[in-house]
């Protein structure tokens, strides 16, 4: 169709919102052909992004059960260990306590930052709607970072025999108003935390194996109580101990188990989540390194490293980011980039994480003209000169300067942007892969936020960027999807911090 005749053709006009909070469902439904309604029925643009609106943690809610506790000296422990290659090298008693500890722990409590308490992983304001859940074989338990323990959840199957540590992510951890972006989120996220996870393990000698979800994952939910299971993602497994026993199935316990919310976007959600219960069975993987090989050793330990991951904060309890354009040694770009390219356990990662293409912005890089670069064989390569393009993607993010938010994008250092062809990648990988290029992008994002903190510099993860304009300054095809993007650059604010480590 010519642009002349979409002129003059009957079109409903794009809803509002089609460039941010719905276009990675209208992505699954072009790669697909599922028919996904998008109804805007009860979720109106005007709904405010509530901070309160949203579901307890999964440990606030069985506060009140039997805990084990984590053991301390985690933070001691990583403050004799090099970044990036050292290791943990003394026998602890509880090696997987401490490598949850290290993955998922409390850093920094920061008075003027408005959202949760600082950890590792990045999550979207503060929520950490992903829940790490541990089975020792005898019992079920929930990670509990504020308790500083395990605690127990009286509704999973007990006595199963298996040892596994399960990432599941919960959708209504997010406010409604969030839409379809919730499911989008939470899988990122969950790429996120398995890296911390396979991390945490690597640091503390800890072997397993992960497993992606496929037929028959709903029962995990089932046994471990997670219902209704509407709410929830299917689980990410890590087999501790791996056996040729199948995983446990079991009931559920006593909650009222309802699949399909009455949130109708909650619903559409689950649909591309639960694609993967179509996909064919995928072989559990081992976990191999999280680190890349060819990084230089750091000035600063793992402890100090962790700590000083920042996301970029502002002052007075503002939202948003504040940065400041300073020059940088072209390596800071180049460590980045081996980051982002260490595969995640298992040939389906591993090839779906080599499928998505990499393209940055960067600016003030030694070496390096301003301009838009690709990955290629863990190096960037030039593709377009062009001074502009942070500060043109500035303006095209979703949240803008104002009295109460910083949005510094015009000077960071890298942006960089994991994309997809959806119906090519879906023909390739099957529609279950749509969540598990999240995983992937996650698991990248994550390696490049540990290199930026490594450089000095802070990593936000974002999908704020409105999709259709960043393709034409980007460089990218027309049903070219973006997955995620991180932005990497110098803080402006040093703020106060309360140490929470353990």
């Amino acid at each position: 169709m010519t642009s002349a005749t979409r002129r003059h053709t009957a079109e409903p006009p794009l809803p509002e919102d089609a460039d941010i909070f719905s276009r990675d469902a209208r992505w699954f439904a072009h790669a697909t052909g599922v028919d996904l309604p998008l109804t805007r029925e009860g979720v109106g643009t005007e709904e405010p992004l509530s901070e309160t609106d949203v579901a307890s943690q999964l440990a606030d809610e069985v506060a009140g059960e039997p805990r084990v506790p984590l053991p301390r000296g985690t933070c001691e422990l990583l403050e004799g260990v090099s970044f990036p290659h050292g290791r943990v090298g003394v026998a602890v008693t509880d090696p997987l306590g401490h490598a949850l500890v290290a993955g998922f722990g409390l850093q920094r409590r920061e008075p003027n930052n408005p959202f949760d308490d600082h950890r590792v992983a990045p999550s979207v304001r503060g929520r950490f709607p992903v829940h790490v859940l541990v089975d020792d074989g005898a019992r079920r338990r929930v990670f509990d970072p504020y308790r500083h323990g395990l605690t127990t959840l009286p509704d999973a199957v007990r006595d199963t025999g298996r040892r596994e540590v399960v990432l599941a992510g919960r959708y209504t951890r997010l406010p409604p108003s969030y839409k379809w972006f919730r499911g989008t989120l939470v899988n990122l996220e969950l790429g996120i935390g398995l890296r911390q996870l396979c991390l945490g393990m690597e640091l503390f000698g800890v072997p397993g194996r992960v497993g992606l979800p496929g037929p028959g994952a709903r029962a995990g939910l089932a046994a471990y109580g997670l219902t209704p299971s509407g709410e929830w993602t299917l689980p990410l497994t890590v087999e501790l101990d791996p056996s040729p026993s199948p995983p446990s199935t079991g009931p559920g316990g006593t909650r009222s188990e309802v699949e399909l919310p009455e949130d109708p976007v909650l619903t559409e959600v689950l649909t591309i989540n639960r694609a993967q219960e179509e996909s064919a069975p995928v072989e559990p993987a081992t976990v191999t390194t999280t680190v890349p090989t060819a990084s230089p050793e750091g000035a600063w330990t793992w402890a100090e490293t962790m700590w000083r991951r920042t996301s970029g904060g502002m002052p007075r309890g503002m939202y948003g980011t504040g940065g400041r354009r300073r020059r940088v040694p072209a390596e800071v770009v180049h460590d980045a980039a081996r980051w982002l390219s260490v595969p995640p356990p298992g040939d389906l990662l591993r090839e779906v994480l080599a499928a998505l293409r990499v393209t940055c912005v960067l600016q003030a890089v030694d070496g390096h003209a301003d301009g838009v670069y690709r990955l290629r064989e863990g190096a960037v390569e030039p593709h377009r000169e062009d001074p502009t393009a942070a500060t043109r993607m500035e303006e095209i993010y979703g949240y803008p300067a104002n009295p109460a938010s910083g949005c510094d994008v015009r000077h960071a250092t890298a942006l960089w942007f994991l994309t997809v062809r959806p119906r090519e990648f879906v023909r390739r990988f099957g529609a279950g892969a749509f969540n598990t290029a999240q995983y992937a992008a996650g698991w990248a994002a994550q390696g490049v936020s540990l290199a930026a903190a490594a450089a000095g510099l802070y990593a936000r993860p974002v999908k704020a960027f409105r999709e259709h304009s960043a393709q034409s300054i980007l460089g990218l095809e027309p049903d070219e999807m973006v997955v995620f993007s991180i932005i990497t650059g110098t803080p402006r604010h040093t703020l106060p911090a309360l140490d929470l480590r353990m």
